[in-house]
């Protein structure tokens, strides 16, 4: 019998957040529903999400409002800013809740030569001259707003950030939207490691896009696909020129002396391996002379680990993050749930238009009506979705993912649609149904380590909501790996040979991590990253337990136990992201590792596993002769010590070699060393 847990408490707290969040709205409204108030559609994934506004409350003073939901999740923060005569932030003033929904509260203050201020890390103060900008760690896009004015005002195009940091306008591009608007697309750089592009006129914001995130001022909103359509084209060219600039292209490549990992995961000694364009053509003991040629390349490997490219299994590529996966030594990974295009940004990825990895699987996801649908692909009825698995498989596509709207009783069909066409059924578990039942309905696999944890909790939860979060971090550590409902299940994992996609560093990062302090899932590379991607590693997930109990931290404890004993019971793991790529498909191995998988067992899940799992092993996922040279040169030796897998000097694919030193440089990351 499944635990049933209580759950009486969720209307009370809806209702108590949904209080809060209408009186912060309704306190803004006092001084912003003015006819100098400026608004702003926010659009996420093409569906209007929320809005931002903003209004000036005196001289030199301004208000600002924003919020947005994204599957009951989204930030809702209020914002008073005043400048000094030079433009800089002298007050700052931030207050609400982040996309988390966990508390926000910054306050930025210069008196005379002093500043003060109080953020996700702490309190703190120094010296402070006016000639900076602070930028807070949560808030509206208002900073953004002042930070173009400001690069746009100084010759040197480069504005100081406080308490460190720069940040350059590297292009700024006249744009004439329509037939006769005159606007300006600044690229700056410095902020985050993608480039951050802003639509101005006349130096005021009309649009910030971000991937799918888009906030357009609402008199734009008829340019806003125009503008997307514009920004793309100039990405893409700043893109384009990054390939051409860090691609090394590969004639003769010979690697001496180096210690490979084996299909028998373990350390052949001081070899020599000879690649010639995109394949591997010769392993040799360093000590057997033979002739190369006068013009390969030659790299010293003594002391360094020459490995097959890995494989993240669960990734949303875009075309900014390419580069972030081979700085890490991923070569190959599964698209698990895009939009419809990600087959032309694959082609750009093969082609080396774009730095990135092979895609080896795509994944088409499908999800259900209602207000926490996946905007990505949405069906109203299940003949509408059983079109849709055709459509994927027409387009060449291997894996269905099913979402957490999906009506429970439309998984049988769906299920049996794509195993008609060959192909396999993953994702989270829909709303209203256990994991138990949707492996008896066709899945294949499932999608993250909460969804596992939630078959022994109430049926009745509501899995599209941030419950699927919430109450394993409150109740997970309960789980009785003893019991015998855990053991029928793991049974049926077993008997079904069912795929277990844990992500585990995302679930680390919920749980574990505490506000002000930097996040144990990025604790080892926070400090190599610009200042944004920085602070966002310190607001602590989750809202933690306002009893300071350590339940969540014992929750996820509790999964690691669960991926160990899969593992010892024969259940195919695979490492994947969903997040940042490279550094958080670090962690995951390491934290495969801590669960108490061996580390050899580990490496062979991230290379050999994962390409006989994708069916690319022909090709793919080992060092043998004749096998595409997807390599990574790692110092040091990750059999050894798991973290060495961050040191990756160089990877090749494709004919190419990609130095990780550059790529990170790029991004505005520091080096590993």
């Amino acid at each position: 019998m499944k635990q049933k847990l209580q759950i009486t408490y969720l209307p009370l707290l809806l209702f108590a957040m949904i209080m809060i969040f209408t009186h912060c709205e309704q306190m803004t409204g006092i001084k912003s529903n003015t006819v100098d108030t400026t608004y702003y559609d926010v659009i996420f994934r093409e569906s209007k999400a929320g809005v931002y506004k903003k209004w000036q409350e005196g001289s030199g003073s301004y208000g600002y409002y924003y919020t947005y939901t994204d599957r009951g999740r989204g930030p809702v923060l209020s914002e008073q800013i005043t400048l000094d005569n030079n433009g800089f932030i002298k007050s700052q003033s931030v207050s609400g809740v982040n996309y988390l929904k966990d508390s926000v509260y910054e306050h930025f203050e210069v008196n005379g030569n002093l500043a003060q201020w109080t953020n996700s890390a702490g309190k703190d103060q120094g010296e402070f001259s006016s000639d900076a900008l602070y930028f807070r760690y949560d808030g509206t896009p208002a900073s953004y707003e002042i930070l173009a004015q400001g690069l746009m005002n100084v010759e040197n195009k480069c504005v100081e950030l406080y308490p460190k940091g720069s940040v350059t306008l590297m292009q700024k591009y006249p744009i004439i939207l329509g037939d006769s608007i005159t606007t300006q697309l600044l690229m700056i750089k410095g902020l985050d490691m993608n480039p951050v592009y802003l639509w101005l006129t006349e130096q005021a914001l009309i649009g910030k896009i971000t991937g799918n995130l888009h906030i357009i001022r609402t008199d734009f909103q008829d340019y806003r696909k125009e503008m997307k359509v514009i920004q793309d084209s100039l990405e893409n060219e700043y893109l384009f020129q990054l390939a051409t600039d860090l691609s090394q292209e590969i004639d003769d490549l010979i690697i001496k002396n180096v210690n490979i990992f084996t299909v028998e995961a373990t350390l052949k000694r001081n070899q020599d391996v000879w690649v010639h364009k995109d394949k591997i053509r010769a392993i040799v003991p360093s000590t057997q002379s033979t002739e190369y040629g006068n013009d390969a390349r030659i790299i010293d490997g003594t002391g360094k680990t020459l490995m097959p490219g890995m494989f993240d299994m669960h990734t949303h590529n875009t075309k900014f993050r390419g580069a972030l996966h081979l700085a890490g030594g991923i070569t190959s990974v599964r698209d698990l749930a895009n939009n419809k295009q990600v087959k032309a940004l694959s082609h750009q990825f093969n082609s080396n238009q774009i730095i990135g990895p092979r895609i080896v699987t795509f994944c088409g996801i499908i999800d259900g009506p209602g207000p926490f649908a996946n905007q990505r692909n949405v069906v109203e009825n299940l003949n509408e979705g059983l079109a849709e698995i055709q459509a994927y498989k027409d387009l060449g596509y291997q894996q269905i993912k099913l979402y957490s709207s999906i009506k429970p009783e439309w998984v049988k069909p769906m299920a049996d649609k794509a195993h008609q066409l060959g192909m396999r059924v993953s994702g989270h578990i829909p709303a209203y149904m256990t994991a138990s039942q949707a492996i008896d309905a066709g899945y294949n696999e499932i999608q993250h380590m909460n969804m596992l944890f939630l078959n022994f909790m109430s049926d009745t939860i509501d899995t599209r909501t941030p419950l699927r979060f919430t109450m394993v971090a409150n109740h997970g550590a309960k789980l009785d790996l003893s019991s015998s409902a855990y053991l029928t299940f793991a049974k049926q994992l077993k008997a079904h040979q069912i795929l277990i996609d844990p992500t585990l560093s995302i679930f680390e990062n919920m749980f574990v991590a505490t506000k002000g302090k930097p996040s144990p899932t990025y604790e080892m590379i926070v400090d190599r990253l610009p200042l944004m991607n920085q602070r966002s590693y310190y607001k602590g997930g989750l809202p933690k337990p306002v009893d300071g109990s350590n339940r969540y931290d014992l929750a996820h404890e509790r999964m690691l136990d669960v991926v160990y004993d899969l593992y010892k019971k024969g259940v195919a793991i695979v490492p994947g992201t969903d997040g940042l790529p490279g550094f958080l498909y670090h962690r995951e191995l390491e934290l495969f590792v801590k669960a108490g998988i061996p580390i050899h067992e580990v490496l062979k899940m991230a290379t050999i596993n994962a390409a006989e799992i994708t069916g690319v092993a022909n090709a793919y996922g080992s060092i043998e002769v004749g096998k595409q040279a997807d390599l990574i040169l790692i110092s040091g030796n990750p059999l050894e010590r798991i973290s060495d897998i961050r040191n990756v000097l160089w990877t090749t694919q494709g004919g190419y070699m990609y130095e990780s030193e550059a790529l990170y440089a790029s991004m505005g990351i520091k080096n590993f060393n």
